[in-house]
């Protein structure tokens, strides 16, 4: 059967297929006067093909809705440049966020099907965004595959990114390129400014892109290594409970991210901050109306000749490293591994743009500026258990005495609370188990809580606390915390992604614990996991802020 997207993107493409003639007629002159010999390549042959889509099905379905979700805003940016900014702010980005991300396609994506007339006018530009995802896929593989140790990975990424390479007609420069290329142009800075929700949503995928790295890294088994794939996928979802306030503030830059892989593959580290780059760049200059229709393919060309060569807007591995840590990695999500249960908060305004200079060291703000630091609920949140060799993520507020472990603390759903995308039996199988668990806490039933847990461990600011402990040490406090808790949820989403689920809600939480007033807003990810007993809570996450 086709996927619904897949099924509108058909007759997208079948219905532009149609009008294709009338369609040139309309281009300017020096548009329909282009010829391009662009053309496609595939995956280097290699035993470790496939190896991250067959170990980590749940998150390669993502890379598929990713895929769409830049293809549809091109497209829509090209053929309806007029179309009111809730075209895309709203109906576009409910549809990505509402049903493709929520059942993502199971296959990757021809994206000409969805962009046939953006595909038309940058076809170049195409090709180069479908090489270094190849090569993103690639990379997932090799480091997905249990078979290979660190030496023989090593050789395959050189292998990789030499057959990248060869493509120079495609490649992305490997060397790095100032901000200056991306934000300080004509055109710049419109996408995001005139789509705020969206450009977080774009910049919340690439943070996940260069983020699973780093899990697939840090991991020293198989088990750590799913343990962190989780718990970065279930802090992407995170990202999407209050945007856009709770996306990246800036473009996430693969050394900040995950150092670990910058550090040991720094060339392909490059490659794709480069290629996220010019996703902004492509974004900017359809957005911008200053540009004019018929120059559009033309800036879009410039832009992605300076991209692949090595002398334009370059500045020193040094000096992209010093940009990417005064840039924050608090401002761009936070790090892949070792985060805290809460959401970072950002150091600077929304839309803040920053200045560098040639060391890479931040010189001030073209746009916005820093911001003050807002106060989050004392009540420190909970987090998927990240690799054992991570690093550990700051301690919550000493005030908190159950702050800082990583199981949840919630009350029951109200009684008005319903279940998307629970059609299915494991849909209305994982909502079941997540109400038992919170019934479980509100009510003080310890047996039933402890009894929808999987085989987990609790980290309690970075040390793995075995199940049995938090039994004894945690467990009192949090649901003593719930009970003292009343909690008002939107309806509960359940997303099933072959043997992992994703749960998410937000919610506003209020009462007493102990003399403290409660009074916060904020988001609640259970991931749960199918084991022969049945689905069992692996990992909940719960962030809030004061309000």
């Amino acid at each position: 059967m086709t996927h619904p997207i897949m099924r509108r993107a058909l007759s997208l493409a079948m219905a532009a297929s149609t009008a294709t003639a009338a369609a040139i007629t309309l281009l300017p002159t020096s548009l329909a006067a282009q010829w391009s010999t662009a053309y496609e390549q595939f995956y280097l042959q290699a035993p470790h093909n496939w190896q991250f889509r067959s170990h980590y099905a749940y998150a390669d379905r993502l890379f598929n809705a990713f895929d769409f979700g830049h293809a549809i805003l091109y497209e829509t940016m090209w053929r309806f440049p007029n179309a009111p900014v809730a075209d895309l702010e709203t109906r576009r980005y409910d549809q990505l966020t509402k049903q493709v991300l929520q059942k993502p396609p199971r296959l990757p994506l021809e994206e000409a099907a969805i962009e046939p007339m953006y595909a038309r006018l940058a076809p170049e530009a195409k090709t180069m965004f479908d090489w270094a995802h190849l090569l993103h896929r690639q990379l997932y593989d090799v480091l997905a595959d249990d078979r290979l140790d660190w030496a023989q990975r090593d050789n395959e990424v050189r292998r990789l990114i030499a057959y990248y390479r060869s493509r120079p007609d495609m490649a992305f420069s490997s060397k790095p390129k100032s901000m200056v290329l991306m934000q300080e142009q004509p055109y710049s800075l419109a996408f995001r400014l005139k789509y705020p929700k969206f450009n977080g949503l774009i910049w919340g995928y690439h943070w996940f892109q260069v983020g699973l790295y780093e899990p697939l890294m840090a991991g020293r088994n198989p088990a750590e290594r799913h343990a962190g794939v989780r718990a970065a996928t279930a802090r992407f979802f995170q990202m999407l409970t209050d945007a856009p306030r709770s996306m990246p503030y800036q473009m996430p830059m693969t050394a900040t991210v995950s150092p670990m892989f910058a550090e040991r593959y720094p060339e392909a580290a490059i490659i794709f901050d480069n290629l996220h780059s010019m996703h902004d760049v492509v974004s900017d200059i359809l957005a911008n109306p200053s540009v004019p229709r018929d120059r559009k393919r033309t800036e879009i060309m410039l832009a992605a000749s300076r991209f692949r060569d090595d002398t334009s807007y370059v500045m020193t591995e040094a000096a992209w490293r010093r940009m990417s840590e005064h840039m924050g990695v608090e401002n761009m999500g936070g790090p892949a591994v070792g985060f805290g249960p809460i959401l970072p908060t950002p150091s600077v305004t929304m839309g803040a743009v920053m200045q560098h200079d040639s060391t890479g060291a931040m010189t001030g703000f073209a746009h916005g500026g820093a911001a003050s630091k807002a106060a989050a609920d004392a009540h420190a949140g909970h987090g998927a258990p990240a690799a054992a060799n991570a690093s550990p993520s700051k301690a919550p507020a000493a005030n908190d005495p159950h702050a800082g472990h990583q199981m949840p603390v919630s009350s029951p759903p109200s009684a008005a609370s319903r279940y998307l995308h629970g059609s299915s039996a494991d849909s209305a199988a994982v909502a079941a188990l997540v109400t038992q668990f919170l019934t479980a806490l509100g009510t003080g039933d310890s047996t039933t809580a402890l009894r929808t847990l999987g085989n987990v461990q609790i980290l309690e600011r970075g040390t793995a606390e075995p199940l049995a402990e938090y039994r004894v040490r945690h467990l009192p406090a949090d649901i003593a915390f719930a009970r003292s808790s009343d909690v008002a949820r939107i309806p509960r989403t359940v997303l099933v992604l072959g043997d992992v689920a994703y749960s998410t809600v937000t919610q506003t939480i209020t009462g007493r614990y102990g003399k403290r007033p409660k009074g916060s807003a904020g988001a609640e990810v259970i991931v749960a996991e199918r084991t022969g007993g049945g689905w069992r809570i692996a990992a909940v996450h719960w962030s809030s802020r004061r309000h």
